[in-house]
């Protein structure tokens, strides 16, 4: 008997393109999981757009109404709990969260970096940042990673990533949408892997179990 989906939540700050890829996903039967909650900073997110018309539950919470980051990170986590989730996705989502949050989550919250971790990561590096230094740095090749979150920024255990070729003619808009095409294989195959229970953490390391029984093959 196939277990109950796992209720997911998903921070996001920004269009939602590598949350939609999940909601894909999920639509097409690849993934044992439900999209239960999505919250972002800003009002004017389209995940929150994305959200509603998937029949999701949407909130804002913005680190404006808080004194400090710690009590922000706390309404996060406090909203999260009452949603039950199982999982939580951070999908373009800045802001780097404090203990209150990580804490909460430990070993069920993912983030996906527009990198190879661990190069180009950590405090500084997002959005068009990471692609700019890449390009100024001069290396040959870039890509995505998947990774379980933990307090400091971009550097809990990897799960997957994706390379692509840096070419001579990048631009930083070139080189991410080539990155973004990947990060939207890269974060439901990270997913699915969660919500079939084929994630083991062991210290830096994240082991890919083998399914429980037989994948049938497209």
């Amino acid at each position: 008997m196939a277990s109950e989906p796992v209720r997911i939540g998903v921070l996001a700050s920004g269009g939602g393109t590598d949350m939609q890829s999940v909601m894909d996903a999920i639509d097409a039967g690849r993934i044992n999981g439900r999209i239960v909650l999505v919250i972002s900073d800003k009002p004017t997110s389209f995940a929150l757009e994305r959200a509603r018309r998937a029949g999701s539950e949407t909130a804002v919470i913005s680190p404006k109404d808080f004194p400090t980051r710690a009590e922000f990170s706390q309404a996060l986590a406090d909203r999260l709990r009452e949603a039950e989730v199982g999982l939580v996705l951070l999908a373009g989502f800045m802001f780097i969260t404090t203990a209150e949050l990580t804490d909460a989550f430990a070993g069920r919250m993912i983030n996906i970096h527009p990198a190879l971790i661990p190069a180009f990561c950590g405090k500084g590096f997002y959005g068009h940042h990471v692609h700019e230094a890449v390009l100024a740095y001069g290396v040959k090749v870039s890509g995505c990673t998947v990774h379980f979150v933990e307090l400091d920024a971009d550097a809990g255990p990897i799960i997957l990533q994706r390379v692509v070729p840096v070419k001579e003619d990048d631009t930083p808009d070139t080189l991410a949408a080539r990155i973004l095409a990947e990060e939207h294989k890269a974060l439901p195959e990270a997913v699915r892997l969660f919500c079939a229970g084929r994630l083991q953490i062991d210290g830096r390391v994240v082991h890919v179990l083998p399914p429980a029984e037989p994948e049938v093959s497209d």
